[in-house]
């Protein structure tokens, strides 16, 4: 589904990744995590373009996305994503943002799309709030309206981009709870986050990253009990024990 080959990415003289390469295969389920500054948000905005790359490979579903000729449009067309911060448009209800990809550019009648809107803020668990303005939604509401709309172009996979790093600690079940349905549906999914608990129940693999380099690609199990790298096992003591003598966390915690 998705493939990196020794994708470079600069920022001036700051190199954010360094030669990547990795395979996503069709309903996987990636996540990548890692310490801040790392790259993996870079990494997951380079699939739809949000970043350029100067150097190495691309593809999704075989074709080269960074090739000169590529329709950008039609390309995010096919990629849902879902930003940390919603990008909701204020001045539409939850069934208006919805509505607008799939009118705007798939040219679907409002009927129908309105319909799908209903169908898709339903299964996100947003009956209650089809009409209701981004305003007047929690923030777990507003990133579930977000998961919404990235689903109502049918595609074939959707981005994370940490999709729970702004909301409440309260609100970030309900939408891991929505995330987990779609992964037990076979959707292919990236991730970046920190949540690690979500990580060890529903990814297939995890990607670690440091310094713009992936420096492991392995199951849960293997990552969360015996990590390969230095620079992992030490990541992961620091987010899961304790640093004030409590009892350590579990992983799930």
């Amino acid at each position: 589904m998705i493939e990196f080959v020794a994708v470079e990415k600069w920022y001036g003289s700051y190199r954010a990744l360094q030669a990547v390469s990795g395979r996503v295969q069709p309903g996987e389920v990636v996540v990548v995590c890692g310490p801040s500054g790392s790259g993996k948000s870079t990494l997951i905005r380079t699939i739809n373009r949000l970043e350029p790359i100067q150097g190495g490979t691309i593809r999704v579903q075989g074709h080269d996305i960074h090739a000169p000729q590529r329709d950008i449009n039609e390309l995010r067309a096919g990629i849902g994503f879902v930003f940390q911060q919603f990008n909701l448009f204020p001045h539409l209800s939850a069934r208006e943002n919805v509505m607008l990809s799939p009118t705007k550019v798939a040219g679907m009648s409002r009927k129908d799309a309105a319909e799908l809107a209903d169908a898709l803020l339903t299964k996100v668990g947003l009956a209650h709030k089809i009409n209701a303005m981004p305003a007047n939604l929690s923030g777990g509401q507003q990133q579930r309206v977000a998961i919404a709309r990235a689903l109502a172009q049918r595609p074939p996979l959707i981005l994370f981009d940490e999709p729970t790093s702004a909301l409440d600690p309260e609100m970030v079940g309900e939408v891991l709870a929505v995330m987990k349905q779609l992964a037990s549906e076979g959707m292919t999914m990236m991730v970046v986050t920190h949540e690690m608990g979500f990580a060890r129940e529903v990814a297939d693999r995890i990607w670690f990253m440091d310094a713009g380099q992936i420096l492991e690609d392995a199951a849960p199990e293997a990552f969360f009990t015996v990590p390969r790298h230095p620079r992992a096992r030490k990541f992961l003591a620091d987010i899961l024990l304790p640093r004030s003598g409590a009892p350590p966390l579990s992983a799930g915690s």
